[in-house]
C-alpha cells in the first residue's frame, strides 16, 4: 500500500508523499524492516522518537511522529500528527484489512480474562469458529499463543485479528484494558457488542486518578461501541448505573445481567462440592444451572459472557 492509501483523504500528507510504498508497520524500532512505516509513539517510560535513527538504519521508509518531534535530517518520509496513537490505529486498520465478522470487547477491573475466554467457549459450543485475545494471549480451539500483554500494541492486535480471519475464525472476544483504551491499542475493528464487569481501585501507577481510570474504560462505550451495537452490563457494581446511563446517551442497545438484571436475573447461588448451582430468571422462567466453577464472581463472569453470546445471535 502507499502512504496515501494508508492515511486516506482525512489526513493531509506533505506534498509528494502519497505515492511512497509501505511494506509493513511497526511501533517497535526493533521490528522495522526495509520499506516499513515506523510509529515513533510517546510512551510511559520512554519516547519512541528516541529510536527514529535506529528505525531509519533498519530501512524505514516513513516515520509517524507527534507534532514537533520530527528529526532535523531524514531521507525517509516524515509525517507529524497531533494524535499519532489514534492515527496509527486508523492506518493499521486499513493496512491489515479483513477482520472477523463478529467482535466483542470486555472492560472492567476484574473478570475480563475469564469473561472473554468463556465467551469464546460458548461460541465454540454453538458451532462458531472463535478466539479470545487478552492476558492468556491469543486462544483458539486449536492453539494458544502468548503475547505478554492484556492488550498488545495496535499493530500486533490488528495483525492478529487479520490472521484469525484468514484462519476462518468468525467470532473474537478481546480484553479492553484501561491502558489499551487510553493508548488506542484496541480499536480498528467494528464492535458488535461490549461488556462491563466491575470497577475498583487499580492501575494508579499509570492513571493520575480513579476518575481518569474510569474515563479510560468508558472510551469503550462512549467512542468505540457503535450506536447500533449492544452493551452488556453487570448490574451489581457501584459504577454500573453510570455505565448504563452512558450507554443510553450513546443510543446503543442495553442488556443487563445480575441480581438487578433485566435481561438475565441472578436469583440465587448455592455452593456445591464441585462448584455452585445458580438460579436464573430469563424470558419469564426460572432456570437452574450447575456451574463447575468455584466463587460467586465466576457466576458474574458466566452471565456477562452469556449476555455477549446472546447479543451476537
Amino acid at each position: 500500500m502507499t502512504l496515501g492509501e494508508l492515511f486516506g483523504r482525512e489526513a493531509k500528507l506533505p506534498a509528494g508523499l502519497e505515492r511512497v510504498p509501505i511494506a509493513g508497520l511497526a511501533a517497535d524500532s526493533r521490528e522495522v524492516k526495509p520499506g516499513y512505516l515506523f510509529a515513533a509513539l510517546p510512551g510511559v517510560k520512554t519516547d519512541g522518537a528516541r529510536f527514529i535513527d535506529e528505525a531509519l538504519k533498519r530501512g524505514a521508509a516513513a516515520v509517524l511522529v507527534g507534532r514537533g518531534a520530527s528529526p532535523t535530517h531524514s531521507s525517509a518520509a516524515i509525517i507529524e500528527d497531533s494524535d499519532p496513537r489514534r492515527r496509527l490505529a486508523l492506518i493499521a486498520a486499513r493496512f491489515f484489512g479483513a477482520q472477523p465478522n463478529t467482535v466483542v470487547a470486555v472492560t472492567g477491573t476484574n473478570g475480563k480474562t475469564s469473561t472473554v475466554e468463556m465467551t469464546r467457549q460458548m461460541w465454540r459450543i454453538s458451532g462458531q469458529r472463535s478466539a479470545s485475545i487478552g492476558t492468556l494471549g491469543v486462544t483458539t480451539s486449536d492453539d494458544q499463543v502468548k503475547t505478554g500483554l492484556t492488550t498488545p500494541d495496535i499493530v500486533t492486535f490488528l495483525s492478529n485479528m487479520a490472521g484469525l480471519e484468514r484462519m476462518g475464525v468468525s467470532h473474537v472476544a478481546y480484553e479492553a484494558s484501561s491502558h489499551g483504551l487510553d493508548q488506542h491499542r484496541c480499536e480498528g475493528v467494528p464492535l458488535a457488542a461490549a461488556a462491563f464487569t466491575n470497577f475498583s481501585r487499580d492501575h494508579l501507577d499509570y492513571h493520575p486518578s480513579m476518575d481518569a481510570y474510569f474515563e479510560a474504560k468508558m472510551r469503550l462505550f462512549d467512542e468505540l461501541l457503535p450506536a447500533e451495537g449492544t452493551a452488556v452490563i453487570w448490574t451489581d457494581d457501584a459504577k454500573s448505573a453510570e455505565v448504563m446511563e452512558r450507554v443510553r446517551r450513546r443510543g446503543s442497545k442495553l442488556m443487563t445481567v445480575g441480581r438487578d438484571g433485566e435481561t438475565m436475573r441472578l436469583l440465587d447461588q448455592v455452593p456445591t462440592p464441585l462448584g455452585q448451582t445458580v438460579s436464573l430468571g430469563f424470558d419469564g422462567k426460572t432456570h437452574r444451572l450447575a456451574l463447575p466453577l468455584i466463587g460467586a464472581y465466576q457466576a458474574a463472569n458466566v452471565l456477562v459472557a452469556a449476555g455477549l453470546v446472546m447479543a451476537t445471535g
